[in-house]
């Protein structure tokens, strides 16, 4: 990672904003974007076309906390990251089941679980772990 004249790590080029990020798994946690290019309460999709498991949804909540979960819910496999992000966790926008953004486990009554990605914010960038 580079280093910029103020000493905050400079993670090369990211995306343009409103373009989707390219999977890269297997390379640990890697820079997605600025936190500011995901809106509060909005997501960013890291697509994975050539994966079986679908593409990765990063969110971010009011409280910039950053999570990345599979963009596919449990029950029907409706896109996560289309659904509205409330608190920690993100309603899905098919059948509204609430999933937890932390753990991607849905909240009871309802049961089920999407997979979870290490992500992080340093020095303003995000970083997701996708292996």
């Amino acid at each position: 990672m580079k280093k910029s004249g103020n000493d905050a790590p400079h993670p090369g080029p990211l995306p343009a904003r409103g373009q989707r990020a390219p999977d890269r798994a297997g390379e640990g946690p890697r820079p997605l974007c600025a936190l500011t290019d995901i809106p509060q309460l909005g997501a960013r999709v890291i697509e994975r076309p050539q994966h079986p498991d679908g593409n990765v949804a990063v969110f971010r909540t009011a409280a910039d906390g950053v999570f990345a979960i599979l963009d596919r819910c449990p029950h029907k496999g409706g896109p996560l990251s289309q659904g509205i992000v409330f608190g920690d966790r993100v309603a899905c926008p098919l059948h509204n089941w609430s999933i937890e953004l932390a753990t991607g486990e849905a909240v009871a009554p309802d049961v089920g679980c999407t997979r979870r990605f290490p992500a992080e914010v340093v020095h303003g960038v995000v970083y997701v772990d996708l292996g």
